[in-house]
C-alpha cells in the first residue's frame, strides 16, 4: 500500500475506535464486544508501529478512552491513572518479559484476576473517605464521591489513621446482581445492559445515590496510587497492607520469579472463571518491586511494568431452529432465537434473544442459519451473527398479528419495538399479573409464574384486581396448593393492600414508569385519582418526567379500562394515598443542598427525601449553583471548597428548621 492508503486506513481506524470509546467510556452503551473492539486498537497499533512516521498525534492507541462528564464535577489525578497494555497470545508475553528484563536483572511478577468493571480513585485523609472518582481520560476524571459512598466494600473509615492515601479500585457489579437487574430491565421493557462491567458504569454515573445503593455495587482494590506515612517495597506488601485497613482486595494476588510461572496460572485463572463473584476479562502480570517500577516506568497511556493478558471469548457455531415470539406486559413483541444446544462457559444453553427486527435485519440472520453464539460478559447467551446462510435458511420477519390474540400489530415512530395494543390480549394480562406481583412490584410472597399460570389456567383470574376477589377454598381446588400453602398466599394478597402508593402504581405497568420514576410521582400527588386527571402538560413539569413518559401515563389512566380497575382496586381496601405528600410545601423550591458528613438526627437519604418533597434539590457536589452546605460530623474536602466558594454552610438542624412546618 501506499503511504495516502495506509495513512487513510489509519485515519479510518481511528474515527470508528473513537466512536466506540464515546458509546464504551461515556455512554456505557457499547455496540461491539470487548474482543471486537480490542482488536480495532491492536491494528491501529501495529500500523503505527510499522509506520511511525505516519502516526497522527492524537491516537487513541496512545490515550485512555475515556473523558469526564460535564453532569459531574471535575476531579485532576495527581497520580495518572492509566490503562494497561494488552497482550492476546503468550508470545507477547515473553517479549514483555524480555523488555523487563533488559533494564532489571532480577525480577518477581504478581499475577491476579483483571476484574471487568468501572475504574476509580479512593482518597483518604487521617483515615476517612473523602473523595471516589473515575478514571476519565486518565488525567481527569468525574467526582463520584457520594455515589461512592453507597457502595458497602468500600470502606468510610479506615483501620489506622494514615495521614493520607490514594488507593484505586475496580467497582462491578456481582454476577448475580447483573442477572437479577437484567431481569428486572427485560420486565420493564427497557433495554438491559450489555454485560457487568456497563451496568457498574452506568450505575456509579448515576445522579441519585438511592439508585447506586439498591443496585448492590461492590469493588476490589488493586493498587495504592499515593500514601503518607507509610514505605513500602512491594505490591504484595501493598495488597497486604491494604487488607488490613479494611479494603477488599483481589484475594488471588500470587507472587511468580519468571514468566513461565505466570502463564501457568493466566491458564489456571482462566479454567476458573466461571467461579468468580464478578466478571472478569483476562489476567494482570505485575512486577512486584515498586522500585522496579520507577526504573521502567511510563508511556502517555501504559505503564511498562504490567501487562493484561486477555482471553478470547469463547464463541461456537449452531444452527438457529426455530425464532419463538416472547409477548412482553405492554405488548412488545420479542424474537427469540432457539438453536442446537451448545456448551459455553460450562453451562448449556439453547436459546437467546434477538432483541426486535432491526436487529435480525441488520444481522442478516435467517431461520435454519448457522449462527455463532457467544455469552456477553461470559453470563448471558448473545447471538453474534449468521456464520452462513444454509440452503433451506429464510428471511424472517415479525408477524402482522400478534401470535396469541390475532390482533393487529403497530411499530410506533421513533420505537424500535412492534407492539400488540390490544389491552385484552392474554399473553399481556399474563405478563402484567406477573409483574405486579412481584417482589419489586406489589411483593405478593407465593404469587409467583406458575402460580398465576395455574390461576389463569383455572380461570380464577383475568386481571390484576380478580386477585383481591380470591378465596382460599378458590385456590385449594388447585393441584398446587394445600391448606397451609392457600393461608399463606390469602394473606400475602391482603397484606399487600397497604402497600406504599408507588408499589401499586410500578405494579401497574405503566410504560417506561420504574421505581424510582412511581416514587417521583408520589412526591408530586398525594393520591392516584389526581395521577389520573393529571395532563402531560402538568405531568412534563415534574424533574425527571419527559414529554414520552407523560404521554404513556396520560394515555395509559385515560383509558377506561383502566380506569375501571383502579376504581376497583380502590373499593377492595388497596391503599391509594401518598402520605408523605399530604404537608408538600414548596419551603425550599429553587434551592440547591448538598449534603457532607454524618449527619446525627437523620440518614443522608432521609435529608435528601425531606428536602425534595418541600421543593428543594440535592446535589452531590459542591459549585457555585449550591445555595447551601448541609455540614454533619467529619466534613471533607466539600466544606473547604463551600467556604472558598462563599456558600453558606449550615447544620442539621438549621437545614429542618428551613422547612416550612416540618414536624
Amino acid at each position: 500500500m501506499s503511504k495516502e492508503q495506509i495513512r487513510k486506513q489509519m485515519k479510518d481506524l481511528i474515527d470508528e475506535i473513537q466512536y466506540h470509546n464515546d458509546l464504551y467510556y461515556n455512554k456505557d452503551k457499547p455496540k461491539i464486544s470487548d474482543y471486537d473492539y480490542d482488536m480495532l486498537l491492536k491494528k491501529l497499533t501495529e500500523l503505527e508501529q510499522s509506520h511511525p512516521d505516519l502516526k497522527f498525534p492524537n491516537s487513541p492507541a496512545s490515550r485512555v478512552g475515556g473523558e469526564a462528564s460535564s453532569s459531574f464535577e471535575k476531579v485532576e489525578h495527581k497520580v495518572q491513572m492509566g490503562s494497561l497494555q494488552d497482550a492476546f497470545d503468550f508470545d507477547e508475553l515473553f517479549l514483555f518479559d524480555k523488555r523487563v528484563r533488559e533494564k532489571i536483572a532480577d525480577v518477581s511478577y504478581v499475577v491476579e484476576p483483571k476484574v471487568d468493571g468501572l475504574s476509580v480513585s479512593l482518597e483518604y485523609e487521617n483515615g476517612k473517605f473523602v473523595r471516589g472518582s473515575t478514571r476519565g481520560d486518565g488525567f481527569v476524571g468525574e467526582d463520584v464521591t457520594e455515589n461512592i459512598r453507597m457502595i458497602s466494600t468500600i470502606p468510610s473509615k479506615l483501620n489506622s489513621s494514615i495521614p493520607y492515601i490514594e488507593v484505586r479500585a475496580e467497582v462491578f457489579l456481582p454476577i448475580s446482581q447483573f442477572i437479577k437487574l437484567v431481569s428486572r430491565q427485560e420486565n420493564l421493557e427497557e433495554i438491559p445492559f450489555k454485560n457487568p462491567r456497563n451496568a457498574a458504569a452506568g450505575t456509579l454515573r448515576q445522579k441519585k445515590a438511592s439508585v447506586v445503593a439498591s443496585r448492590g455495587l461492590s469493588a476490589v482494590c488493586f493498587n495504592i496510587q499515593q500514601i503518607e506515612g507509610i514505605s513500602l517495597n512491594t505490591h504484595s506488601e501493598s495488597i497486604e497492607l491494604l487488607r488490613k485497613l479494611g479494603f477488599n482486595v483481589i484475594q488471588e494476588s500470587r507472587v511468580f520469579e519468571n514468566i513461565d510461572q505466570c502463564i501457568d496460572e493466566i491458564n489456571q485463572i482462566s479454567k476458573s472463571r466461571s467461579s468468580y463473584p464478578f466478571d472478569i476479562d483476562g489476567a494482570v502480570i505485575k512486577v512486584n518491586s515498586l522500585s522496579n517500577r520507577e526504573i521502567l516506568g511510563s508511556n502517555a497511556k501504559n505503564p511498562r511494568w504490567a501487562i493484561a493478558f486477555k482471553y478470547p471469548p469463547e464463541e461456537k457455531e449452531t444452527t438457529l431452529k426455530e425464532i419463538q415470539i416472547n409477548i412482553g406486559r405492554t405488548g412488545a413483541l420479542t424474537p427469540v432465537a432457539i438453536f442446537d444446544p451448545i456448551e459455553l462457559s460450562g453451562t448449556t444453553v439453547s436459546r437467546a434473544s434477538l432483541h426486535n427486527q432491526d436487529f435480525i435485519n441488520e444481522k442478516d440472520i435467517r431461520l435454519f442459519d448457522t449462527i455463532l453464539v457467544r455469552k456477553a460478559g461470559e453470563i448471558i447467551p448473545e447471538i453474534v451473527g449468521s456464520k452462513k446462510h444454509n440452503k433451506e435458511s429464510k428471511i424472517f420477519k415479525i408477524p402482522n398479528n400478534c401470535p396469541v390474540c390475532g390482533s393487529v400489530v403497530v411499530r410506533n415512530e421513533g420505537e424500535a419495538a412492534i407492539r400488540c395494543e390490544n389491552p385484552s390480549c392474554p399473553a399481556t394480562r399474563r405478563r402484567n399479573l406477573i409483574h405486579f406481583a412481584s417482589r419489586d412490584a406489589m411483593d405478593i410472597a407465593g404469587l409467583g409464574e406458575a402460580n398465576i399460570n395455574a390461576l389463569l389456567n383455572a380461570n380464577l383470574i383475568c386481571n390484576i384486581a380478580d386477585l383481591y376477589t380470591l378465596k382460599k377454598d378458590d385456590i385449594l381446588n388447585l393441584d398446587r396448593f394445600a391448606e397451609k400453602s392457600a393461608n399463606n398466599l390469602i394473606s400475602a394478597i391482603e397484606k399487600s393492600k397497604s402497600n406504599p402508593l408507588w408499589r401499586l402504581i410500578f405494579g401497574l405497568g405503566i410504560r417506561g414508569v420504574g421505581q424510582s420514576i412511581a416514587k417521583l410521582i408520589c412526591n408530586n400527588y398525594s393520591d392516584i385519582f389526581q395521577l389520573m386527571d393529571a395532563t402531560k402538560e402538568e405531568l412534563s413539569t415534574i424533574e425527571g418526567i419527559g414529554h414520552i413518559l407523560s404521554s404513556n401515563i396520560e394515555n395509559y389512566f385515560s383509558l377506561d379500562e383502566t380506569k375501571e380497575i383502579v376504581h376497583k382496586l380502590s373499593s377492595l381496601g388497596l391503599n391509594m394515598k401518598s402520605p408523605v405528600n399530604e404537608n408538600k410545601k414548596d419551603s425550599l423550591l429553587n434551592l440547591t443542598f448538598v449534603i457532607t458528613g454524618k449527619l446525627k438526627n437523620k440518614k443522608r437519604d432521609e435529608m435528601k427525601q425531606l428536602i425534595e418533597n418541600y421543593g428543594g434539590k440535592v446535589s452531590s457536589s459542591v459549585s457555585s449553583k449550591t445555595n447551601y452546605l448541609i455540614v454533619g460530623e467529619d466534613a471533607g474536602s466539600k466544606l473547604d471548597k463551600a467556604i472558598s466558594l462563599g456558600i453558606e454552610v449550615i447544620d442539621e438542624k438549621k437545614a429542618l428548621d428551613m422547612i416550612a412546618d416540618f414536624k
